[in-house]
C-alpha cells in the first residue's frame, strides 16, 4: 500500500507555516493515540511519521522536491516499530526501538498508557551491554563478538546445585511453596504477609547436599562469548534483544541479553532513516558550464553528472547507494548538496576574463 501525502495526513496545505503543521499534528495526535478511548494506533504513526518529516525544515525541503523517496524509508514512526515496545524480529533477533520523548508528552495527555511488565517467578537476571558500530557496518551489518562475564549454570551439578549422587528435595521451611508466611499484629488486627523463602529462594526445592563448586547456587561466574549478526541497515540507538543469551539461575530460565548499538559518525556522511547525505563542492565554472565530478559513497567513488546552471544548495538523488530497509533488501538513495566554490584569489588573467563576463552579463540576463 502506498504512503499517503504527508500534507494531507496532517490535513494542511503544502506551503502551510511551521507553527500551522505543529498545531495540526497536536490537535490529530490527541484524537488518534491509542491509549485515549475510541483512539487509532495506525493512524497515530501515520501522524507521527509525517510530522517527523514536515518539521523539520532540510527533509520538508527534500520530500517537497524528491517525495517519500528523499527522506528515508525507514524514517518517523510508521514501518514495522511497534508501538507497545515490543519490536519485531529480525534475522531472529527482536529489535527494540525507543520513540523519544513522544511517549512522555503524550503521558501527560492520558496519564501514562505504558504497563510494565510482569517478571516471571524464576528466572535469570537481564544483561545489558553496549556495543560500538562503524558507519559502514551499520549500512551493510557485521558480525560480532560479544565476550560476557555470567552467571552459567554450574558443570559440576549440571545446574541444580546438588552435589553429585545427592537429589534435590522439597524445601523443608516453605513446605515447597516457595514462600514464607508472617502474621504481624497491628492495631487493626493481625496481618499476614508473604516473603520469598530464605532457604530455596522462592523454588520451593533445595539440594540434599550442597554442590561444592557452587554452594549450591546451580550457577557459576564463567567468561562466555556470544557472536552476534547485526543485520544491515541498523540505526544507532537501536536495541537487540536475544532470549535467554541473560543469566542462569537454579531451578529457572535464563534471562535476555539487551544490546544497545551506538554508530559512530562519519566524517563524511550522515545518515536519516535509509538514505545517507553528503555534501560535494564544484567550482563556479563547472556549475555554470555543467560536467562530471567523482562523488564518495558507502560504495565506492560514483560518477555524477552536472547539469549547466546548477546552482547552491542543489540536491542530486544517486538511487541504490543508502541504507537497506528493514522489511526487504532494497536499499534507499545517497543526496548529494552541491555546494559551488567561490575562487578567492585569482590570476590577472583570470579577473581579466571575468570582467569580462561582467561586461557581458549587463546586457544579457544569464540567470
Amino acid at each position: 500500500m502506498a504512503k499517503r501525502d504527508y500534507y494531507e495526513v496532517l490535513g494542511v496545505s503544502k506551503d502551510a507555516s511551521a507553527d500551522e503543521i505543529k498545531k495540526a499534528f497536536r490537535r490529530l495526535a490527541v484524537l488518534h493515540h491509542p491509549d485515549k478511548q475510541g483512539g487509532d494506533e495506525t493512524k497515530f504513526k501515520e501522524l507521527n511519521e509525517a510530522y517527523e518529516i514536515l518539521k523539520d525544515a532540510d527533509k520538508r525541503q527534500r520530500y517537497d522536491q524528491f517525495g517519500h523517496a528523499g527522506v528515508g524509508g525507514n524514517g518517523g514512526g510508521g514501518g514495522a516499530y511497534d508501538f507497545n515496545g515490543g519490536g519485531f524480529n529480525f534475522n531472529g533477533q527482536n529489535m527494540n526501538f525507543d520513540f523519544g520523548d513522544l511517549g512522555d508528552m503524550f503521558g501527560s495527555f492520558f496519564g501514562g498508557g505504558s504497563q510494565q511488565r510482569q517478571q516471571q517467578s524464576q528466572r535469570g537476571r537481564d544483561i545489558e551491554t553496549a556495543l560500538e558500530l562503524s558507519f559502514e557496518e551499520a549500512v551493510f551489518g557485521v558480525e560480532k563478538t560479544i565476550h560476557l562475564n555470567l552467571d552459567a549454570a554450574c558443570e559440576h551439578c549440571s545446574g541444580n546445585g546438588a552435589e553429585p549422587g545427592f537429589e534435590v528435595v522439597t524445601c523443608s521451611t516453605c513446605k515447597g511453596s516457595g514462600q514464607v508466611v508472617s502474621v504481624t499484629q497491628t492495631i487493626i488486627g493481625n496481618i499476614q504477609q508473604a516473603r520469598v523463602c530464605n532457604d530455596c529462594h522462592g523454588t520451593g526445592k533445595k539440594p540434599e547436599k550442597d554442590c561444592s563448586v557452587c554452594h549450591g547456587r546451580g550457577v557459576k561466574r564463567k567468561e562466555q562469548s556470544v557472536d552476534l549478526k547485526i543485520p544491515a541497515g541498523i540505526d544507532d540507538g537501536a536495541t537487540i534483544r536475544l532470549r535467554e543469551y541473560g543469566e542462569a539461575i537454579r531451578g529457572g530460565t535464563k534471562g535476555d541479553l539487551y544490546v544497545f548499538v551506538r554508530v559512530k559518525s562519519h566524517k563524511k556522511f550522515t545518515r536519516e532513516g535509509d538514505i545517507i547525505l553528503s555534501h560535494e563542492s564544484i567550482d563556479m565554472v563547472t556549475a555554470a558550464l555543467g560536467g562530471e565530478m567523482k562523488v564518495a559513497t558507502v560504495d565506492g567513488s560514483v560518477t555524477m553528472k552536472i547539469p549547466a546552471g546548477t546552482q547552491s544548495g542543489t540536491d542530486f538523488k544517486i538511487s541504490g547507494h543508502g541504507v537497506a530497509h528493514p522489511k526487504n533488501s532494497s536499499r534507499g538513495p545517497h543526496i548529494v548538496t552541491i555546494d559551488v566554490a567561490t575562487p578567492t584569489k585569482l590570476t590577472k588573467q583570470q579577473k581579466e576574463l571575468l570582467e569580462t563576463f561582467q561586461k557581458e552579463a549587463g546586457k544579457r540576463r544569464f540567470f
